[in-house]
């Protein structure tokens, strides 16, 4: 009936991206590739899988300093304040991650550094002499983002070094017309400076024919690669002029830190390590990284494709001793009613706001179901009203609050027993049977919004069932029916619990305290038989879903 996983893997490695600590995270990020790990994960553990789930903040580069300086605070404090608050909001959300670490640690510097003096000792970096902006006025080389000035592109005024958002062209602070400090408003120089540099042109080839066996990966991901392959790979500088980063290990170039999408990446595997320090076991994580019979996924948003399914691969094949992703299954971008979410437009939904607002499970049900796998998506607080009154509380929470009525008025808050059965019966276990095959293809495919649809399908067919069976007429003309009704009806609520779980994790939890069943009873091969037993005592029900009203709506639009 299940899904067997793909080339025997008997360990999984699943990472988010990396979250900026330079302010407070927002729904877009847990769209794009927090939700849609934490949904896989959940799902694996259920099948009994060995799985880790890494993820953490990125704390170094030019957004850090960035921040620091609007904040007139240092770079260890911005760190510190939004590593702490985001890592709350995430757990507030449900994340379950096994650590979340950051890239401020010792290990994390360690690690980094350790990684690039294994490049460096094979000779695989080279030096370069290269033209930067120079700020005369503050005595500094200014990286990508300390710069703004006009898009050649489009003429758009307040474009960045790296960027320019109005028309989405990448761009080198040089390319700018009339460029200034972003801090000082400055003109800045143009002088020299020497840089590492990671000879990216040589692994294109290697690239290519590994990405030729990933028959499964999203189009977005092949596509976004093939055109980097077509333009032809260029080598890239690692190491950067500013004074907050890992520090270079070369002498003569201690006044310089490793690229941050260099060092970045290499976050997953130092939190690793820190996890395996943690249960006293300091080896441990190389059983993950060094295991080819380990599955590596990489969940994330489409702007950081090129650095998980080109950059960091590269990086790893260099290197030599890490397992590589078995997938990149990256999300398109999720919007705020019609218009991008974006921190420099202040366009946004905090998620350390929304949890204290709305219950964590409708947040991560309205953008399970709508989540922007293949396109950009919507959001809309009316949707998220939408779906938390017109699903989660109309389909499954009444389902499960009309059975518990049942099971207490009639049968004494017990689970009564299963009697004979009828054709309706047997039916409605098939069901749930093939949808769950169903769903498991689903969550193995990363399609997390199709799953969502085939869950909350059978609860349709189970609120079906229980019309079609009338069990308000069998308990007055056939009781050992109406038992058999409101047995199946449990086993279904049982059921439900397992099927959600990736999902509404709060909620079901609850749902098993209802059942007075514990988290023991969260596995996947339980989810399609009856495994609850006549006699069983059940706990009182409680409401899952509170109605949304609309004067709730129109305080958050």
């Amino acid at each position: 009936m299940f899904f067997i996983m793909e080339k025997n893997y008997k360990k999984i490695l699943v990472t988010s991206a990396l979250t900026y600590a330079n302010g407070y995270t927002h729904l877009g990020h847990i769209a794009g590739s927090l939700l849609p790990a934490d949904i896989y994960v959940r799902f694996q553990r259920l099948l009994g899988r060995d799985v880790l789930y890494i993820c953490g903040s990125d704390e170094h580069g030019t957004a850090i300093e960035m921040s620091a300086i609007k904040e007139n605070i240092t770079p260890k404090e911005i760190i510190d304040k939004y590593h702490k608050s985001n890592k709350k909001a995430y757990y507030d959300l449900g994340m379950s991650f096994d650590i979340y670490s950051r890239t401020s640690t010792d290990v994390h510097r360690a690690t980094s550094q350790d990684f690039f003096m294994n490049l460096y000792n094979k000779d695989l970096l080279y030096t370069k002499t290269e033209k930067q902006l120079y700020s005369e006025k503050e005595k500094r080389f200014l990286a990508d983002r300390f710069v703004i000035g006009t898009c050649p592109v489009c003429g758009f005024e307040e474009a960045t070094g790296d960027e320019c958002e109005n028309c989405g062209s990448s761009l080198t602070p040089l390319e700018l017309k009339n460029p200034r400090s972003k801090i000082t408003g400055d003109t800045p120089v143009v002088k020299e400076s020497n840089h590492f540099y990671f000879p990216l042109s040589k692994y294109q080839q290697s690239l290519e024919t590994w990405q030729g066996t990933k028959n499964n990966w999203k189009p977005n991901v092949i596509n976004y690669c093939a055109g980097w392959f077509k333009k032809g790979l260029q080598d890239r500088a690692i190491t950067r002029d500013l004074d907050w980063g890992v520090p270079v290990p070369v002498e003569g170039y201690d006044e310089k830190v490793l690229y941050v999408w260099f060092d970045a990446p290499i976050g997953y595997i130092s939190a690793t390590k820190e996890l395996f320090i943690e249960r006293n076991n300091p080896d441990g994580w190389k059983d993950y990284w060094y295991n080819g019979e380990t599955k590596l996924v990489h969940f994330l948003g489409k702007d950081n494709i090129i650095f998980h399914a080109i950059f960091f691969p590269a990086m790893l094949m260099a290197h030599g001793d890490f397992v590589l992703a078995d997938n990149v299954p990256a999300n398109e971008f999720m919007n705020l009613e019609g218009s991008k979410l974006s921190k420099r437009r202040g366009n946004i939904i905090y998620v350390k706001d929304a949890v204290e607002k709305i219950n964590p499970d409708t947040i991560r049900y309205t953008i399970a179901s709508n989540m922007p796998e293949n396109r950009d998506t919507d959001f809309y607080w009316s949707d998220l009203q939408a779906k938390n009154n017109n699903e989660l509380g109309a389909i499954l929470g009444n389902f499960i609050n009309r059975t518990f009525v049942f099971a207490n008025k009639y049968f004494d808050g017990t689970i009564p027993p299963q009697n004979e059965l009828q054709d309706i019966d047997t039916n409605i276990k098939l069901r749930l049977n093939s949808g769950l095959e169903k769903i498991e293809a689903d969550y193995e495919n990363y399609k997390f919004k199709d799953a969502v649809t085939d869950s909350m399908n059978i609860v349709r067919d189970a609120n079906k069932y229980f019309n079609d069976t009338e069990p308000w007429k069998a308990v007055k003309e056939n009781k050992e029916r109406c038992e058999t009704i409101i047995n199946i009806c449990l086993q279904l609520v049982h059921s439900f619990a397992v099927i959600f779980h990736p999902v509404l994790p709060f909620s079901t939890e609850k749902i098993l305290h209802m059942l007075n069943k514990g988290k023991e009873d969260l596995s996947w091969d339980k989810a399609g038989d009856f495994v609850l037993k006549p006699g069983h005592r059940l706990n009182q029900p409680e409401i899952l879903f509170n109605k949304i009203e609309d004067s709730e709506i129109e305080k958050l639009s």
